[in-house]
């Protein structure tokens, strides 16, 4: 992501992020004037003690110098969570610009990690690098969702997966719930990494190919690690119901492990036992 980019991403999050709070929130008066929803930039301004003409440069992505302490008076006013506060930050001081740029080789999982992953017998998991590119899978994650070894190398994404393949789709009951939580890892990445041009260059084939992925990437949700629970309909198993729980690898390859757990007191765990040994595992 060059530079202009950067601040175009900066300026986008701003604007949505100040789009969603109602001024009687607050304690502005709503009004019946008011051109758009949420607060108005000069309302924005003033919530975070800072003069209108500044923040409306830095809204409009210009290049200009910001500190910390002012980020923390605008994260403050426009109500951000800890995983959008870091976001804006990595957008609005451009930490990881150097770092970033540098051509990163696909990663590879240890075999201590390969190892949790046989011992996760049950619960379906998938490890995938920086952007969103699945680098291994347990036996479960095969039966609960698709072969991945089917799946050409250059085309094993995951974000580019659940968008394109039919059976992802019809799998999640509520499919958008599903998507957005990978989205949302996905932009924390975005953020982190500016200098890396395959972030926008993905994000355009993506929008292109699929205008659900770009009303969805314009939510501009943002998280770490959300932890959701989530209903699949399988198309051999049924009805099963999983945690959702997303574990960043320590270390310097960036890897993460999604993992989903059957819910308790369910019959998913049953269900997926079944489905395995039908199929000699």
């Amino acid at each position: 992501m060059n530079n202009q980019t950067r601040l175009v991403a900066l300026s986008d999050f701003l604007k949505l992020k100040r789009s969603k709070i109602k001024p009687e929130t607050v304690g502005l008066p709503a009004g019946i004037r008011r051109r758009t929803s949420g607060l108005r930039r000069e309302e924005v301004a003033q919530l975070a003690g800072v003069s209108t003409t500044w923040y409306t440069w830095l809204e409009q992505g210009r290049d200009i110098k910001v500190s910390t302490v002012v980020l923390d008076c605008i994260s403050n006013a426009l109500r951000l969570t800890n995983d959008e506060r870091k976001y804006l930050y990595d957008l609005a001081l451009d930490t990881h610009a150097i770092a970033s740029s540098k051509t990163v080789a696909q990663p590879k999982i240890s075999s201590s990690l390969e190892k949790i992953l046989k011992e996760l017998k049950y619960c379906p998991t998938i490890v995938t690098d920086r952007y969103c590119q699945i680098i291994s899978w347990n036996r479960a994650a095969t039966h609960v969702f698709l072969d991945f070894e089917q799946v050409p190398v250059e085309e094993r994404n995951l974000i580019r997966i659940v968008f394109e393949r039919k059976e992802l789709r019809a799998l999640a009951v509520n499919w958008e719930h599903f998507v957005k939580g990978f989205l949302a890892i996905f932009r924390v990445y975005y953020g982190q990494y500016v200098g890396d041009d395959w972030y926008k260059q993905f994000i355009e084939k993506m929008s292109v190919r699929h205008p659900d992925f770009q009303t969805l990437w314009l939510e501009s949700q943002v998280s770490t690690a959300p932890e959701v629970q989530i209903e699949f309909r399988h198309a051999k198993a049924g009805k099963m119901l999983f945690n959702l729980t997303s574990l960043q690898v320590q270390g310097d390859t960036d890897l993460r492990c999604s993992i989903y757990t059957p819910l308790e007191d369910s019959s998913t765990e049953t269900k997926l036992k079944k489905l395995m040994k039908k199929n000699g595992d």
